[in-house]
């Protein structure tokens, strides 16, 4: 496995059972916009997948300024993934109809063939991502303790970057 591949796959990893994103891009304004977005799939060369409208804010923003971040969060297990990218635009009726599912009929009620039911992939340029070894428990009770204290809580993390 290439270096490259070896990164998407750890990106991968770390966001997969994570569904939900908030989606940040530059308005019109060039005002920093976030909104939550479902991840669709994560491709093998690391690319992060979202159903969105043409006729949407977020869609015309990106044909002029595609940087962007995408922030993965799952409070149970403490784990926090940022991504930041590149977004790209995909009209591919193929694609579209690859990675439909029940959940995006619900926003698409016509069905893969609504002409404004279309993709974006971002490409990642790095992750940073935030992992607690510790149990929710332990970690509660370190921060009880720290608060009564006034110290830090004392928790077991991982902390890193993945480049890609």
């Amino acid at each position: 496995m290439t270096a490259d591949r070896h990164h998407a796959a750890a990106l991968a990893d770390r966001i997969g059972s994570m569904r939900f994103a908030m989606f940040t891009f530059r308005d019109q304004y060039d005002h920093l916009v976030s909104q939550p977005m479902t991840k669709q799939d994560v491709d093998a060369d690391g690319g992060i997948w979202f159903f969105v409208n043409s006729t949407t804010e977020l869609w015309d923003s990106i044909a002029h300024q595609p940087e962007v971040n995408v922030s993965f969060a799952d409070n149970d297990n403490s784990t926090y993934v940022s991504v930041s990218g590149r977004a790209e635009r995909v009209v591919d009726r193929a694609q579209v109809e690859a990675r439909w599912n029940a959940a995006v009929q619900a926003w698409f009620p016509a069905g893969p063939g609504d002409q404004h039911a279309v993709l974006v992939r971002v490409d990642p340029h790095a992750a940073e991502y935030w992992d607690s070894n510790d149990s929710k428990m332990v970690r509660l009770f370190a921060m009880a303790k720290a608060a009564v204290t006034g110290t830090q809580p004392d928790v077991d993390g991982e902390h890193g970057t993945i480049k890609l």
